[in-house]
């Protein structure tokens, strides 16, 4: 692996010296210090390709380093070290983004494995966040109405928004209101007649997945559907695809008709998508806005 620079924050001199000898022994270039404060002061921290933190002496500090890292939104990995005595802290620290941990007593072996790993990571993990910001994947489908035909649809581009996007279609229940608005198109908009068409367009990027569910039906008129704002309309009979809709997506509109629907959701908060956000250039953020 290629010469890499390393933060080491250790309040620990004898484990904070040992980590410097091993690193640099790896080629690496390594910079060390006692004190955290000091480390989140420095103009070069996110130069860094990677920080190794001690958990030891104290797990709050520890983890409170690791906030201010993502808090700085820096795009450098951070692995935490600790004994055993500390694994709240180690679980904790996991859970606020970090990269890996390392064991004491050091094992100069597995320290060199987890840097490597860690190093590799980063490298592909943000070269891909780079260029997720300015992914777009446009799919298109035109389908006879048949219902038969909507799981492997459905399939498909629940499949596409994991991959491109950072929507967790598990979670989001994302698959039930695609299905609705695809039944819906079949079933209510052309009567299952096989002769009209369902067109289905899917727009899909980091910062939101958008569908357009289009039949050929005589459409409907949307004010006669209970309020979707309104949790108890949910086990009513009537509508009740439409009202799953709204309650799932975070955007949905209708055309003037009633027999095309356009549905937007967006990631949910998540580290990765702060990462995105930090990454989007602003020119685009501010595109977005407006």
């Amino acid at each position: 692996m290629e010469k890499r620079r390393i933060l080491i924050v250790d309040n620990n001199d004898e484990l904070r010296a040992m980590l410097e000898q091993v690193l640099q022994e790896l080629g690496h270039e390594v910079v060390a210090t006692g004190d955290r404060t000091t480390a989140l002061e420095r103009e070069d921290l996110d130069e860094f390709d990677l920080i190794i933190s001690d958990l030891t002496e104290d797990e709050h500090s520890g983890t409170q380093f690791l906030s201010e890292i993502k808090r700085k939104r820096l795009m450098v990995p951070v692995v935490v070290s600790s004994d055993e005595a500390q694994q709240p802290g180690i679980v904790k620290a996991f859970k606020m983004g970090a990269a890996n941990f390392l064991r004491l007593p050091y094992n100069k072996d597995e320290l060199r494995d987890i840097v490597e790993k860690t190093l590799s990571y980063k490298l592909r993990f943000v070269d891909d966040l780079k260029i997720l910001p300015h992914v777009r994947e446009k799919i298109d489908f035109e389908l006879p109405s048949d219902v038969t035909l909507m799981n492997g649809v459905l399939q498909y581009l629940t499949e596409r928004v994991a991959k491109l996007g950072l929507i967790k279609p598990e979670r989001s229940n994302l698959f039930v209101a695609l299905d609705e608005a695809f039944v819906n198109a079949v079933k209510h908009g052309n009567r299952s007649d096989p002769r009209k068409l369902v067109r289905i367009t899917a727009e899909l990027s980091a910062k939101e997945a958008r569908f357009t569910v289009e039949d050929e039906g005589n459409g409907f008129n949307i004010q006669e559907i209970p309020d979707p704002c309104d949790p108890g309309n949910l086990f009513k009979a009537s509508g009740r695809g439409v009202l799953l809709i709204y309650n799932i997506m975070d955007e949905v509109t209708y055309n003037e008709r009633g027999n095309r629907v356009t549905m937007v959701k967006r990631p949910e908060g998540s580290l990765e998508s702060e990462l995105i956000e930090a990454l989007t250039p602003d020119e685009q953020k501010h595109s977005q806005t407006n």
